[in-house]
């Protein structure tokens, strides 16, 4: 059976538009044009994956996303915010909330479908070998102040506890496992985020942003590689 998507837009128009594009490919879609009748579909139906926009009537996108991760039976379904709101403030906001992925309008409906495809994929529990899961495994890892912790998902930087999203400790962890190593934008997005390569996506930028920022003086040992990725320095030395 094909997977659920549940679409969330106040526009219509827009709305039909990523059904169709959705059903296209194979999908089954549903339609909500405000917040409340979203969390009602997600109550009465459920989905296997969301697509929501922030600036909804009744109750807006944020809280939508906060409800559905609220809820045990929804709290790992895939969520991709569709807004207009394009500022990196609202794009850190809504991944700290639990949105898996954003796209800003206007938007390439391919692009779309991309990013959905790859959010279902992330999500199946039967994924093989799937990075993002073996990526915080293993023995504890120690870098000069800086600690991760696979075995109680915690980072610590001078003894200091330091809270940090799933997908920021994957991040983070997924770097300190391979010091010195320059990893790729393409890369990161296939590896952890299995997403397709040749998607235009500032995901990991903005998750290398916020990361940076928490970690504090840990930051510099996460290297920017001007042109082509990153890389971390144990240290921070160049």
């Amino acid at each position: 059976m094909s997977e659920k998507i549940l679409v969330v837009d106040d526009e219509r128009d827009l709305v039909d538009l990523v059904c169709y594009n959705l059903e296209k490919a194979g999908f089954r879609t549903l339609r909500a044009y405000d917040g409340d009748a979203a969390l009602k579909k997600m109550q009465s139906e459920g989905a296997d994956a969301v697509v929501l926009d922030v600036m909804l009537p009744l109750v807006d996108g944020w809280e939508v996303l906060k409800r559905v991760r609220s809820e045990s039976r929804n709290a790992k379904v895939p969520v991709l915010m569709l807004t207009a709101r394009g500022e990196e403030t609202d794009k850190v906001l809504g991944l700290e909330l639990g949105a898996d992925d954003y796209l800003t309008k206007p938007f390439s409906p391919r692009e779309l479908v991309a990013r959905i495809k790859a959010l279902l994929r992330r999500s199946r529990p039967s994924a093989p070998g799937s990075a993002a899961v073996s990526a915080t495994s293993g023995p504890a890892l120690r870098f000069d102040g800086l600690e991760l912790d696979p075995g109680a998902h915690e980072v610590r930087v001078k003894g200091k506890l330091v809270e940090l999203t799933a997908r920021e400790f994957q991040l983070l962890h997924y770097f300190a496992s391979r010091p010195g190593r320059v990893l790729t934008r393409e890369m990161l997005l296939e590896e952890l985020w299995q997403m397709d390569p040749d998607v235009e996506t500032r995901t990991v930028d903005v998750h290398m942003r916020r990361l940076r920022q928490k970690l504090g003086t840990a930051e510099a040992m996460l290297k920017t590689v001007r042109g082509v990725g990153y890389k971390f320095v144990p240290g921070g030395r160049a």
